[in-house]
């Protein structure tokens, strides 16, 4: 009698997380969650509007309600995108080493990946508890081509330099910055890298006037 094949694990689903202000969400975060959807075989990319981001100054952010709501625009097309409010219900300053064990604990049938720019990779020694947040979650990152930094340029030690730019991979982002479509959008010059349902609730809202 013919033995019975053991049964085969499930397949865990790979999820990017995308982290920022978003304040608005362009263009540019749309290109790099879809390149990084392609580029590392992810099943979905979730978008983490930051509550209270740690480097950056809370003037000028629009409400948290606004910027999920034009998230949510923005994706609307996009069948594997999501946005999650996760930051928004937790006190003080939005680390991503407690979004990363949140997400953990709640969904333990997952695994996760990080998603950021190339130009990002140097700073990561500067947040909250790097040598902590680098075990529990991939890092993977994208760069216009021959704009990858040196290890050297990391500031972390060993292996983490050699981890992160092993999954660096060559990308073409957008040229554009939420803070120069603020910029435009005060100035009432025209922004075409903002999603039109997006730009239309800037207006409605009357959002960085």
């Amino acid at each position: 009698m013919a033995r019975a094949a053991p049964d085969t694990p499930p397949v865990r689903p790979t999820l990017g997380l995308l982290g920022g202000t978003f304040n608005p969400v362009h263009a540019g975060h749309l290109s790099i969650a879809r390149a990084a959807l392609r580029t590392f075989g992810l099943d979905a990319v979730w978008f983490i509007p930051c509550s209270n981001p740690p480097h950056k100054p809370a003037a000028g952010l629009a409400s948290n309600a606004d910027r999920l709501a034009m998230i949510r625009l923005a994706i609307a097309d996009e069948p594997r995108f999501a946005a999650l409010p996760i930051e928004f219900d937790r006190p003080g300053k939005s680390y991503t080493i407690d979004t990363v064990l949140a997400l953990r604990a709640l969904h333990p049938d997952k695994d996760f990946v990080f998603i950021v720019g190339a130009d990002t990779l140097p700073e990561i020694h500067t947040w909250h508890r790097p040598l902590e947040l680098l075990p529990l979650i991939r890092i993977v990152s994208l760069a216009r081509p021959g704009h990858a930094p040196t290890p050297a340029e990391l500031h972390l030690p060993p292996p983490w330099p050699a981890t992160l730019l092993a999954d660096l991979r060559p990308g073409q982002p957008l040229d554009v910055s939420s803070r120069d479509v603020r910029a435009g959008i005060a100035a009432g010059r025209p922004v075409p890298l903002v999603p039109k349902p997006v730009m239309r609730y800037i207006q409605e809202h009357n959002l960085y006037r």
